[in-house]
């Protein structure tokens, strides 16, 4: 009997001595994704390549739109709202295009994806080009609506879901791109396969936000707006999940 204990494993102590080697391989992880973060905003601070295509478009957006609706004149309806909201993410989805590329393109022109693949898991390279999009489009997002409340005299009816339906917004946007930069990485004619593989999947999200972002310039129209903020996270989820999924295939390709 003794010798039989003795042998025998305690289920309860495997169980005890596995649960901290899962929470030291999420600890590595996250700190790998951290290192890919900062390593990739360190580059875009110095280079600054994203932030001025993106800045420089959402501004002359903006510019054009100004001076456009100042001789037409629009007053506040429905379909002015609508026109306006419709600007303001056209302004985002193309600035946006021209910019958040630039995290793999990037890898690929310096010659460093080997280097990469090596330092870092791909779920941790996934996460870390994931939130420097995300940051992107947060600087993005704030200045093009701050351009358009100023210069396009928007009138924001309900300030707190307008901001949680452009984060909403923002956050459908990185989920999209950040898998489709890891796609064409390796592509001829980056720039616009990158547009054509983007459209079909932003086309829906797009039109959501724009139905909910014209709801929130209206007085009171943040309880309208709440159907398209749910889908809008919903599709977030949805395409994060995937992208977890498929980018290590993608990347060890």
């Amino acid at each position: 009997m003794a010798g039989h204990s003795s042998t025998e494993q305690d289920p309860g102590l495997t169980l005890t001595t596995q649960q901290p080697v899962a929470q030291q391989r999420i600890v590595d992880l996250l700190q790998a994704a951290w290192a890919v973060f900062v390593k990739d905003l360190r580059i875009e601070l110095r280079t600054r390549y994203a932030i001025n295509a993106m800045v420089l478009f959402a501004a002359c957006t903006a510019m054009m739109v100004s001076i456009g609706t100042t001789f037409i004149g629009l007053r506040r309806t429905e379909e002015a709202l609508l026109i306006q909201a419709s600007l303001l993410w056209i302004a985002l989805l193309f600035a946006a295009i021209s910019g958040l590329s630039r995290g793999f393109v990037h890898e690929e022109e310096t010659r460093t994806l080997a280097a990469l693949r090596l330092a870092a898991p791909a779920i941790a390279v996934y996460l870390g080009k994931f939130l420097l999009n995300l940051a992107l489009l947060a600087l993005l997002g704030l200045i093009t609506s701050l351009l358009f409340i100023v210069l396009v005299r928007v009138q924001v009816g309900s300030p707190l879901a307008f901001l949680g339906m452009l984060a909403a917004g923002g956050l459908s946007l990185a989920t999209s791109t950040t898998i489709l930069a890891a796609i064409i990485t390796r592509a001829s004619f980056k720039n616009a396969l990158f547009a054509v593989l983007a459209f079909p999947l932003l086309v829906p999200p797009l039109i959501i936000a724009i139905q909910g972002t014209a709801a929130t310039l209206a007085d009171g129209g943040g309880v309208v707006a709440l159907p398209a903020l749910q889908f809008l996270i919903a599709y977030s989820v949805a395409m994060f999940v995937a992208s977890l999924l498929l980018f290590r295939f993608v990347w060890e390709a």
